[in-house]
């Protein structure tokens, strides 16, 4: 029963952060959708939405490589190396949230930013997502 509870908790968890992830694309979406025309479409907005989605419930929260102090690493005669899926879940979630800030404050302050901003909203938007999926991926596949 009690693991039932747990992996039902986590399941909700996991779901509010997809919901937290189609949210800031809807965000971003709106933001670019409305500053290129030919990015003003319902299917542009879904697919930013189930982007995010995607790359929230998978990318964050990824299973991390048990913890080898450096001390260790070096007595054994390797090199320490750094949870490429850990690393990259992080920066996308930065590069993620950061585009859906920035896109809520030009809606909010109704600013309209020269088109290279924009460009570049979309573009951490996109690499931050791809970040989160693939270190959600790797860290799931090795276990």
């Amino acid at each position: 029963m009690r693991n039932r509870v747990r992996t039902f908790a986590h399941t909700f968890e996991r779901s509010g952060l997809a919901l937290a992830g189609a949210a800031c694309g809807m965000f971003v979406g709106a933001h670019v959708g409305s500053s290129i025309e030919a990015l003003t479409t319902q299917g542009f907005l879904l697919a930013m939405m189930l982007s995010g989605a995607a790359g929230f419930y998978l990318g964050i929260d990824t299973p991390q490589l048990a913890f080898h102090p450096l001390d260790e690493a070096a007595h054994e005669g390797r090199r320490a190396t750094i949870d490429a899926p850990e690393f990259l879940s992080a920066l996308g979630t930065f590069l993620a949230t950061l585009s859906a800030f920035v896109s809520v404050g030009i809606i909010v302050i109704r600013e309209n930013p020269a088109m290279v901003w924009t460009w570049l909203v979309l573009l951490a938007w996109i690499a931050g997502v791809a970040m989160q999926i693939v270190a959600g991926a790797i860290a799931r596949m090795r276990g």
